[in-house]
């Protein structure tokens, strides 16, 4: 059995993604939740198709809500204690694509308390620093600007920390404790910090002056955040937030040599402002392969795409379905060699960071039109 832990704070080894489903106490997201949100999206975004997004909480309530009429909000969020790499990226896209689909408002939170908290290396001009340079990274994704608020929570405080008050009376030590695995050893800060995570889920149901649903697309290590504001939520009068939930993109070197994609992890580590020499460099000598020792036996035997990096990567960023189904055959049945795989590995990735990148510096005079400050 492989082993692995997943919390919101660290992430490691080999995942079982549907043993992780029953351990967490989510439900995947069957084909016939996929038809109900079809019928209303027109398509599914190839997230969903792959299975990249594979589970959920009560975003079947989502959609029936939807479907009377009724608006609900997405919620998103980014920690700041360095730069923006490509796992960060992959539940924005999809909160980008839920946006256009339904015309959503975006609240995006900006913890940079959570990081300076956590990180003892970290200054709060730290985290406010990363804060504004994750954002080019965020606003470059393509968000509706006059449907899309991001905050930090050290500027929004003057809102939220009532609020967060309300939900840290309901939540006692011992459930914090059994929830995150806090120790005598953690300071108070990071008991408290769940609470101000919890607020901008019920935000939506504040702004509109009655409950307002809110759904939250997030990689699944964050789920226990949300279990501990959903026990919340009634005893304030909420509805009880949704999730929908993503596997982890891998580092360089896979999920079972460094679990996911880390930006404490430089060299394995693909970041949003990287040049294509450095993502060529990054891919041919770290990406984990799942080919052969020698040219002879991968053309004569096959590689194993389900464990080459390059391969899973993508799945996460090359659209086009049937290309990746002709990549995955090319490669198991030995006519297309690692070499070749990660060439397009790094075509593809390469040419949607230039893309991003460019967005990316038209974003520093935006940056204000997005901004919601107390």
């Amino acid at each position: 059995m492989p082993k692995y832990t997943v919390t919101p704070w660290e992430v490691s080894g080999e995942i079982d993604y549907d043993k992780l489903i029953k351990e967490f106490g989510v439900k995947s997201l069957d084909d016939k939740l996929l038809k109900k949100m079809e019928k209303q999206t027109g398509e599914l975004h190839y997230f969903l198709k792959r299975k990249i997004f594979f589970a959920h909480t009560y975003f079947d309530t989502v959609l029936e809500q939807s479907q009377k009429g009724n608006k609900f909000y997405l919620y998103t969020g980014r920690a700041p204690s360095g730069p923006v790499h490509l796992g960060h990226l992959i539940p924005w896209i999809f909160c980008k694509w839920l946006q256009d689909k339904f015309g959503a408002t975006l609240l995006f939170q900006i913890p940079d308390e959570e990081k300076f908290l956590f990180n003892e290396n970290l200054t709060l001009d730290d985290t406010r620093r990363w804060a504004y340079e994750n954002i080019l990274d965020i606003i470059a994704v393509g968000f509706d600007p006059k449907k899309t608020s991001i905050f930090l929570d050290t500027e929004y405080a003057n809102v939220m920390y009532k609020h967060a008050c309300r939900v840290a009376k309901k939540i006692t030590l011992s459930t914090a404790k059994s929830t995150f695995g806090f120790t005598d050893s953690n300071n108070l800060g990071e008991i408290f910090y769940t609470s101000m995570q919890s607020v901008p889920a019920f935000l939506p149901s504040i702004m509109e002056g009655k409950p307002t649903y809110c759904l939250i697309p997030c990689a699944i290590d964050q789920q226990p955040h949300f279990f501990m504001t959903n026990d919340v939520a009634p005893k304030l009068g909420y509805p009880k937030t949704a999730t929908i939930l993503c596997r982890f993109l891998p580092g360089l070197q896979g999920m079972h040599r460094e679990g996911k994609m880390s930006s404490s992890i430089d060299k394995t580590t693909i970041f949003a402002t990287d040049k294509p020499e450095q993502v060529n460099e990054k891919i041919n000598k770290y990406a984990f392969s799942g080919g052969k020792e020698t040219v002879e036996q991968h053309r004569k035997e096959g590689g194993n795409p389900d464990i080459d990096v390059s391969y899973q990567y993508l799945t996460y960023f090359l659209e086009d379905s049937k290309r990746l189904k002709q990549v995955y055959d090319d490669y198991k049945s030995g006519r297309m060699l690692t070499g070749e795989l990660k060439k397009i590995t790094i075509e593809v990735i390469s040419s949607f960071l230039k893309e991003h990148q460019m967005r990316r510096e038209k974003a520093r005079n935006s940056i204000d039109r997005f901004m919601l400050r107390g």
